[in-house]
This record gives C-alpha cells, structure tokens and sequence, in this order.
C-alpha cells in the first residue's frame, strides 16, 4: 500500500514559523485535496520566501492528528480576517518538523497550493515534477523526457480569457510554448459536452499560441523513439529549448500567465 503524502503551500513566513514553534499547518476544508487524509506532509515555500529559499520543498514530518475547527480557534485574534471566523479548518498536527537532506527544487517560479502523492516519490524526488501522481501514462512520458533531457513542467496552469486550464505537459522554447497532452482513447466515445469542452479548450490554447501535440495510451506505452522524436523535431522548430536564465523573465506573463504567490490564498 502507498504511504501518501501531501505537498502544501506555505503562503508566509509566519506559517513556517508557527510549524517550527506550534508543531501545526492548516488547510481549509473546502479547498482540501481530493486524496484525503495525507499520512506525511512537506511544505512548499513560495515567492515571499526570496532569494535561494523560495520554489523548494526543505521541511516535511509524519502527521500526528488532524482536528476540525472554526478559524477562530486557530486565529483568535485575527481581526483582518473576521470574516472568516466561521469557516472550518482542517488543523495538522506534526510529531515533528524534519529537514529533508537535500531541498527539492521548481526550476520555474509558479504556485502550488497542493500535489498529493507518495512517500516513495518524496525521498526520491530531485525536483518538483517528479513529485505529481496523477497517472501512470505521465509518469512513464515523463520519465521518458527526463532521460532525453527535456525539461518539463507537469500540471501547468495556465489562465486564457478568464479560463483556466491544466497542462499534462508544457515546454518552453526560445520562440514558442508547446503543450504536450495524453489523450487516451477517450476524446471519441466522451459525451458531446465533453467533447465541446475539448475542441473549446484547444481553440484557446491555439489562440494563446500554444502548439501542442497530442499521444494516446497505445502509442506511448508501445516505444519511446517515435514519439520522442516528434517532440524533439517540435521542440527545433520553436528555436530550442529555452534557457534558465529566462525562466524569471515569465513571472507576470500576459494571458497565459504563470501562477505566483498572491493568487488563491489559504
């Protein structure tokens, strides 16, 4: 059986230290992860972590207990946010804060509030994209980018027209951005509103200037070489892959923005 663990924002400072003093981290039951309760959890720090300390994953620890209160009880003297009194929170209790051996890393500034997974994937990750859990066919398409040394980014939100949208794959090149998505055998037998959302969602990436190629179940499972090579003759024609020293420059892109801290607060 899989120990699961939750990866968790943590939107503040103050936060961090209130896990170092309190032992405790807190998470709105509205907003909770569908993969529920996590055995161990570790903690993102965002962008007002600054400097070498933001976009990592250091601290992490077994959870103890998990109680249900009002925020109130965890804020009482929270006047900023007195509307929020009522509402119910998820209360997380550590047996103890660890320090990981070695941070795992986002090479691009972006936010995430959650990424449930495993125990197994935590201790062996190097970097934020080896973490999601989602699917076996991204994980093996992933794992097959990593070995031709493309660098990925999973699960990438993107905002066109006031619509958001999830990535299974998005590489950025020196004159483009190329989606990469895996179908399954899905799209012809979904029902005509899925369908709609289908062909809706593709025409606003296309209008976004994404590219994007698309694999099902079948042809990623069968061989590596011709579908890596596809993404690799794509990924020349946008003009290579595009360098670190550019990934800070999309902080605050325009209509397909990245997400940074300041957006879906907890």
């Amino acid at each position: 059986m899989k120990k699961e663990l939750l990866v968790a924002l943590l939107p503040e400072k103050a936060a961090l230290k209130r896990l170092k003093d309190e032992g405790w981290y807190h998470i709105p039951v509205a907003t909770a992860p569908r993969r529920w309760p996590p055995r161990s959890i570790a903690f993102y720090q965002g962008k007002v972590f600054g400097g070498d300390e933001a976009y990592k994953i250091r601290h992490f620890g077994e959870v103890q207990q998990i109680d249900m209160v009002p925020r109130k009880e965890l804020f009482p003297d929270d006047e900023k946010n007195a509307s929020k009194a009522e509402n119910l929170y998820y209360r997380i209790q550590l047996k103890e804060l660890k320090l990981r051996y070695a941070p795992i890393i986002s090479y691009r500034p972006r936010r995430l509030a959650f990424i449930p997974t495993t125990l197994e994937k935590f201790e062996s990750a190097e970097q934020i994209n080896d973490l999601f859990d989602d699917s076996p066919l991204e994980n093996r398409l992933w794992k097959a980018l990593k070995y031709i040394g493309i660098l990925a980014e999973r699960q990438w939100k993107v905002v066109i027209q006031e619509k958001k949208y999830f990535l299974d794959f998005a590489i950025f090149c020196n004159n483009g951005k190329l989606a990469i998505e895996t179908d399954g055998y899905t799209f012809h037998h979904d029902s005509k509103a899925k369908i709609d959302y289908d062909t809706w969602r593709r025409n606003n990436m296309e209008l976004d200037d994404w590219r994007a190629l698309h694999y099902t179940t079948k042809q990623i499972k069968d061989d590596w070489t011709p579908y890596l090579s596809q993404i690799e003759q794509k990924i020349e024609q946008l003009g290579g892959l595009e360098g670190p020293e550019k990934f800070e420059r999309k902080v605050g892109e325009g209509q397909g923005k990245y997400i940074v801290d300041g957006e879906e607060p907890l």
